[in-house]
């Protein structure tokens, strides 16, 4: 398929653009490509529009017919960044063909179509960030000691025993590949327990799917016990948390089995399917972009959505598993479902929540890349669709978990300022680019999808983009002193706060939020500056006080020979000239 058997009007002059935030319309001329649509306007100060086709979730067709004459209409644009656009078009034929395109445009099915693949930088790329995070490199303490708990196994290094998991994996060094391989077949998926992250006390969590729950299907497993019972180490007990569900979707490894692990069960939200997470956020974008309604019905509608409810029963889960860990001391077993969407909300939040340096930039990269890249999120399947589409329109396997896990994030950010290197410009750089993208970080379902469609060596990485220091530099956060203990957030209702920062940024205007976010950095920087001067100016006094010293004891000792000079066949006692000068030296010097 060529791009061009789908653009039949590629370009049309005398297109109007509206938005959510402007009052006047913008007149210009709309072209469409193969990735994007442009609109471009000869009006000096006027905002042109640059939107890649990917990011497009909905097209909405309004016919403008007078007097049963159709006289073109407006293309409405439901797009997954949230904005919402509307292009009015008034020849009927170029009306129908536009929006024909971008739907067809905006839907394909070919991965290998999109934008990723024939995204050129026009910048030096200084480091790959697809090779920056693999698992040899985040777990190199752990895999340092060869005689160490750990070790690297590539027993699925061909997809074959879990075609979600990356081609290395960590387990504890007395499991044999061959426990392994039959713990595969007790898990959903084939996901069996692997290590999530080791606490600075030797705590380990692990995260893996549920058990299968299959008629004819063994309830146990002494390879997967095998697995759990060697990161007991010297703890006494450990603990399960299923993250899923109560019910039927929901099963557990058996008290008889497993008799020195203790089951806690800490629901994200009591549905059985993930596209709910997306009917909530639905029901939430729903209440933000309606700024008619009175206050009181959309306080009503934003807690009918649910949304904020999953944002704390999440931040609730990870505090309760981060204490077992730091507190506690006990080794941490996370599942729920299949293990691919609430189980990773919750693994990674507890590293946040623990481990400082995933409160870094780069840390937070690194965190993403091996919970949610080599961890299987299916980020392709998940991001289909998202807040636009209706339910009939959409798959069931389109959800918002990555969404739901970059928002508790923004509500840690939001109660520890201080503590994060990064601010909610990241998150939302992050956000937009899961769903639609240049770079090839998000493509496919797995890193086995990523290897099949050669994304390392045929895309460019988001990391290589962000890490690029003038990137850095507008990504990091002002406030932020680095802080190396554990933060604990606070898990009241009213701590969570609504992230208008992305969820209303195109329904309202939020000029004055950046003009005073460009304040603080102004202050902060302008503060910066004084301690270098202080600093500066403490050096250069230290300086002159040594200086001082040095000149006032060489004097001193000048002083002395005056006081008692030593007899010498040139002294002349009758020359009051010398004895003068002499004296005049050494007052002056003393001042």
């Amino acid at each position: 398929m060529e791009f061009a058997e789908l653009i039949l009007t590629p370009k049309l002059d005398g297109v109007l653009l509206y938005d959510q935030l402007s009052d006047r319309p913008i007149d210009g001329t709309l072209c469409v490509t193969g990735h994007h649509l442009i609109l471009s306007t000869r009006k000096e100060g006027a905002q042109e529009l640059w939107l890649l086709h990917q990011n497009i979730d909905l097209v909405e067709r309004k016919p403008n017919i007078v007097n049963n004459i159709l006289e073109g209409g407006t293309i409405i644009l439901k797009c997954k960044d949230l904005r919402i656009i509307a292009l009015k078009i008034s020849s009927p034929q170029e009306y129908f063909n536009i929006s024909n395109s971008i739907e067809q445009l905006s839907n394909l099915e070919e991965t290998r179509m999109l934008y990723p693949f024939f995204y050129i930088p026009m910048y030096n790329i200084l480091e790959d960030g697809h090779s920056l995070y693999r698992p040899e490199q985040e777990f190199g303490k752990q895999l340092a000691n060869g005689e160490g708990e750990w070790r690297l196994t590539t027993v699925n290094s061909t997809y074959q025993v879990c075609p979600t998991y990356g081609a290395k994996l960590v387990v504890a060094r007395s499991i044999t590949d061959e426990q392994i391989v039959q713990s595969a077949a007790f898990r959903d998926g084939g996901r069996f327990p692997v290590l999530s992250y080791r606490h600075v006390n030797g705590a380990a969590m692990l995260r893996s799917a549920q058990p299968l729950a299959a008629p004819g299907v063994t309830k146990r497993c002494r390879a997967d016990e095998a697995i759990l019972n060697a990161v007991l180490g010297r703890s006494k007990k450990g603990f399960i948390f299923d993250t899923w569900a109560k019910g039927k979707s929901s099963t557990t490894e058996t008290d008889q089995h497993y008799s020195q692990w203790k089951k806690v069960t800490r629901p994200i939200g009591q549905f059985s399917s993930v596209s709910a997470l997306l009917d909530s956020f639905i029901k939430l974008m729903e209440a933000c972009n309606d700024v008619q309604c009175s206050s009181d019905k959309w306080l009503s509608r934003l807690e009918m959505s649910g949304w904020l409810g999953y944002v704390l029963n999440a931040l609730n889960a990870a505090c309760v598993v981060a204490q077992c860990l730091d507190q506690e001391g006990s080794p941490v077993l996370v599942h729920g479902g299949k293990g691919l969407d609430t189980t990773l909300v919750i693994t990674s939040l507890v590293q946040i929540i623990l481990n400082p340096d995933s409160r870094t930039i780069r840390g937070l990269q690194a965190l993403i890349d091996r919970e949610w890249l080599q961890g299987g999120y299916p980020f392709s399947t998940r991001h289909k669709h998202s807040c636009y589409t209706p339910t009939n329109l959409r798959r069931k396997s389109s959800s918002a978990t990555f969404l739901l896990f970059l928002d508790c994030v923004y509500q840690l950010y939001a109660q520890f300022p201080c503590s994060f290197e990064y601010d909610h410009r990241l998150l939302v750089t992050l956000f937009e680019h899961s769903y639609f993208s240049q770079y090839g970080t998000f493509l496919g379902d797995s890193e086995r999808d990523r290897v099949l469609l050669k994304v390392t060596t045929r895309t460019t990485s988001l990391w290589s983009h962000l890490n690029r220091p003038e990137v850095v530099k507008s990504l990091l956060n002002p406030l932020y002193e680095p802080n190396p203990a554990v933060i604990w957030p606070s898990v009241a209702p009213l701590s969570i706060v609504l992230w208008s920062e992305l969820y209303t940024r195109w329904s309202i205007d939020q000029s004055q939020l950046k003009i005073n976010f460009a304040h603080i950095q102004a202050l902060v920087s302008r503060q910066k500056d004084l301690r270098s001067r202080v600093v500066k100016l403490r050096r250069q006094l230290a300086d002159l006080q040594r200086e001082y010293q040095i000149v006032r004891s060489e004097k001193n000792g000048n002083n002395d020979e005056l006081l008692h000079p030593r007899p010498t066949e040139m002294d002349d006692p009758g020359d009051d000239g010398d004895e003068e000068s002499v004296s005049s030296d050494a007052l002056g010097s003393s001042k």
